[in-house]
């Protein structure tokens, strides 16, 4: 199982990446003299290449090898990630995060898919759930190495050292990634140039516009770039289903999306990551706009989130062998609790909040989703068939991935918009529906194969729904 954890090591940087910025763009601001149109491209063109090209990196890992597309993924990772601590200007930056995209689109599906791939039984259930428990603590340890690494202000390199600190990790991976086996899928199928084409354009036409609507005032072309997003939505379908029935593999496979495990989990997830994303962006905005605290103090009080959410995910795969879907119930009534405590302090002591007042609700919010999460990430995978493991594992991310985006352009933009009359009541708005999107999918879990230690999310047991 050594492996496992190389292959970890290397997912845990990209997913890192998308949130390790955000503490860092008022410094650049500062040092680059960007636009703020130009800092959201610095955040959201990595989204976005990352997000649109993930299901083809799958792809490719599933025809030329997953082991070779996971190191050229990586070295590539690691030089676009020495380009940004090094960029001389925005333009540059930017360029750089959208190289930093595309290379994490390479390296991040052929871990899961080969997980999918190599393990088997036990093994494979807590190498998945391992996943789910890193790309969530991933998350949280990014907003928190982002602030400690500003305000450290390293050799007088300010936001640098925030991309510098992937050189020394990814090489280090890089040169572990030896030990990882070469696997491909035996079946490998052409890649499909229009399918690959439709549905990165697709992507693009749906998240620029949210990611860039509220910096630049919604202008007429992100409404046109949404309708867009809608007409090529429904030609990439319907050319993935002739392409299906005159057999061949598209790039989106129908069938694949029709997996009763698959096409639930993926709903799941896609709500989740909504929520997750946009609390990320709100609680950062709160604590260091709203209560006035540097980036320090600001990527500090998440700590106690990220403490739990690893001891949770350390647990959680026992507690879930053990007890199925009751365990992810109770693990989601405990992140619900912990977000309404949240609301409840923040609208009664505001604007006196203190950072410690807010530890406890983020205690119980990082240890209850943890287990929501890793259990979430056991379900999606279960039928799909290996030589399609890159393919599956690729939209798992994807949709994960354009739910963190779309999170953060929904709600984060309903708190951005409020907080200019009300903070509490805007955060209240915010995380509240995060609190009613938890409740919903604790409230419907039972729709999700029934699996514990004897029936793994490997070998399901159908539910009637």
């Amino acid at each position: 199982m050594s492996f496992v954890f190389v292959l970890l090591a290397g997912a845990f940087l990209p997913i890192a990446d998308f949130f390790i910025v955000n503490v860092a763009l008022p410094t650049i601001d500062v040092d680059l003299g960007a636009s703020p149109a130009s800092l959201e491209l610095v955040v959201s063109v990595y989204g976005i290449a990352y997000a649109a090209m993930l299901v083809l990196g799958g792809r490719l890992g599933d025809r030329y090898g997953r082991h070779t597309l996971f190191r050229l993924g990586l070295a590539g990772f690691v030089l676009a990630s020495l380009a940004c601590g090094m960029a001389p200007t925005i333009g540059f930056l930017v360029a750089a995060r959208l190289v930093q995209g595309v290379t994490a689109a390479a390296l991040v599906p052929q871990v899961l898919a080969t997980f999918h791939t190599a393990l088997e039984g036990p093994r494979k259930v807590r190498a998945l759930a391992l996943y789910g428990a890193t790309s969530g603590i991933a998350a949280v340890v990014g907003q928190l190495a982002g602030g400690l690494l500003v305000s450290a202000d390293i050799a007088g390199l300010s936001w640098r050292p925030i991309f510098l600190v992937n050189v020394p990790i990814g090489l280090a991976a890089l040169i572990a990634a030896r030990i990882v086996p070469a696997n491909r899928s035996p079946y490998p199928v052409a890649i499909d140039l229009v399918g690959t084409t439709l549905f990165a354009a697709t992507l693009t036409a749906l998240l620029l516009p949210l990611t860039e609507g509220q910096a630049s005032g919604w202008p007429s072309w992100t409404w046109l770039s949404l309708a867009a997003a809608v007409f090529l939505a429904v030609v990439t379908v319907a050319v993935a289903e002739r392409a299906e029935t005159a057999g061949h593999v598209p790039l989106l496979p129908p069938s694949l999306l029709k997996l009763p495990s698959m096409r639930k989990g993926l709903t799941m997830i896609g709500l989740y990551s909504i929520g997750f994303g946009a609390f990320m962006f709100v609680f950062a905005l709160v604590v260091q706009d709203g209560l006035r605290n540097d980036a320090l103090e600001g990527g500090l009080s998440i700590l106690p989130m990220a403490v739990f959410f690893f001891l949770g995910s350390v647990f959680s795969t026992r507690l879930i062998d053990r007890f199925g879907r009751g365990a992810m119930a109770v693990g989601g009534t405990i992140q619900a609790a912990g977000l309404a405590a949240l609301i409840l302090v923040v609208t009664t002591g505001w604007p006196d909040v203190s950072l410690w007042s807010l530890a406890l609700p983020l205690v119980l919010v990082g240890g209850g989703q943890s287990m929501l999460f890793s259990g979430l990430f056991r379900v999606v995978l279960t039928d799909v068939p290996a030589h399609l493991g890159g393919v599956g594992s690729g939209v798992l991310i994807t949709v994960q991935q354009a739910s963190l985006a779309l999170g953060v352009a929904t709600l984060g933009t309903v708190y951005v918009t409020m907080s200019t009359t009300s903070v509490p009541a805007a955060f209240a708005t915010a995380i509240g529906t995060q609190l009613a999107i938890v409740a919903l999918l604790v409230a419907t879990l039972r729709i999700l194969p029934r699996f514990t230690s004897t029936t793994s999310a490997a070998q399901p047991t159908p539910v009637e729904v």
